[in-house]
């Protein structure tokens, strides 16, 4: 994924059709995170009758679902993904460049709660095997799409 320009449409990108499609199946790991992930308090235990947390669990549960149908529309949107000669063209404004940084952040936080919350810069290992590659890929892929959209703000 590389960067083309920014301007005041926004930033342009291109895509080979490779990433194009890794694009599209990582955000359809949206949400990966846990709905139980979202807590008030890491400290307090959730108490049976906790309307502050029963409250926060719907709003999540809320913003998660239009990002979905966000993620959907922007998806099947036949403008979003330009075809050029050796691949795809789309543009972002700022607002969805955010957007997008958030979802891709959940998917690869998400993947990193299901391999365990390895904490690696105390030196802690991923074991990697069946039921764990899938999720270092997901991390990984969603890492690589976040790192560009950043580097892109940070270029701007």
């Amino acid at each position: 994924m590389k960067l083309l320009r920014a301007d005041r449409e926004g930033f342009h990108f291109d895509l080979s059709p490779r990433e194009k499609r890794l694009l599209f199946d990582l955000l359809k790991f949206y949400p990966r995170v846990p709905a139980a992930h979202q807590r008030l308090s890491r400290t307090a235990q959730p108490q049976p009758n906790d309307e502050n947390q029963r409250l926060l669990d719907d709003a999540v549960t809320a913003h998660r679902e239009e990002n979905k149908r966000q993620i959907l529309a922007w998806l099947n949107e036949p403008e979003r993904f330009k075809p050029t000669g050796a691949g795809h063209r789309f543009t972002l404004s700022a607002p969805q460049m955010e957007w997008l940084l958030q979802v891709l952040n959940d998917v690869r936080v998400g993947s990193w709660i299901a391999l365990g919350s390895p904490d690696t810069e105390a030196g802690e290992k991923i074991t990697l095997d069946e039921r764990t590659a899938p999720h270092f890929w997901v991390m990984e892929m969603a890492g690589f799409f976040e790192s560009a959209l950043l580097e892109a703000l940070e270029g701007e």
